[in-house]
């Protein structure tokens, strides 16, 4: 984990929502070139800290249901801190269980207490409305180091 220097949430936000209108491209992690949920996340980090905590390995679109193992969320636990789901606040990143009885597999960056920002396929980076089909699939919820 990174030094647990304290940066502010406002920084995190900031940084997030520069990346508002990247196009989405799978495995990718390239703010206003191409990016996808967890390339996002690699990317805040990565602006925040300085550097990627880690090289994800190539992945298809389908890796979760491949393997059954909660990759997204065994990754995060290695350098982020887990907060309780309900208590998330803004700046956390939030991952989501998109159907019950799979894996987590998607990812976004909470910036209000209503709204999260995140890259889907066929829609690229945006900012949307945290609603209740979002909030039922919430099945994590992690703080950057260091966040204050």
């Amino acid at each position: 984990m990174p030094d647990a220097t304290l940066i502010m949430q406002e920084t995190v936000i900031s940084c997030a929502r520069a990346w508002i209108g990247t196009p989405y491209h799978h495995q990718a992690s390239a703010r206003g070139v191409g990016v996808d949920c967890l390339g996002l996340v690699r990317g805040v980090y990565r602006e925040v800290y300085g550097s990627d905590a880690e090289a994800p390995p190539a992945y298809s679109r389908d890796w979760a249901e491949a393997t059954g193992i909660e990759t997204m969320i065994d990754a995060a636990r290695r350098h982020l801190i887990e907060v309780p789901a309900a208590t998330a606040s803004a700046g956390d990143i939030l991952v989501f269980r998109l159907r019950a009885g799979l894996v987590a597999k998607h990812a976004g960056i909470k910036v209000s207490a209503h709204t999260f920002i995140h890259a889907m396929e066929g829609h690229g980076t945006a900012e949307v409305a945290l609603s209740s089909w979002w909030q039922r699939r919430i099945a994590a919820a992690f703080r950057f180091p260091g966040v204050n």
